[in-house]
């Protein structure tokens, strides 16, 4: 469970932002969307090894990017 404490002269607005930044990171909110709908076990492990794929795309563009400069 996420909690953020108020601090000494925070607005309310301040404080949510606080709140909704943890949500982000922690990954509770993409957690939840995931869970949304069912899916098959065999799409899980399809959804990994796109995801992997994606990392790894993702990983050698920015060597080439790096390497260009």
């Amino acid at each position: 469970m996420l909690q953020v404490t108020r601090k000494e002269d925070e607005s309310v607005e301040n404080m949510v932002r606080r709140f909704n930044k943890k949500v982000i990171q922690s990954g509770i909110l993409t957690a939840a969307r995931q869970k949304k709908y069912f899916q098959k076990p065999i799409s899980k492990t399809e959804a990994r090894e796109v995801a992997i794929r994606k990392r790894v795309r993702k990983e050698q563009k920015m060597r080439e990017m790096l390497g260009q400069r």
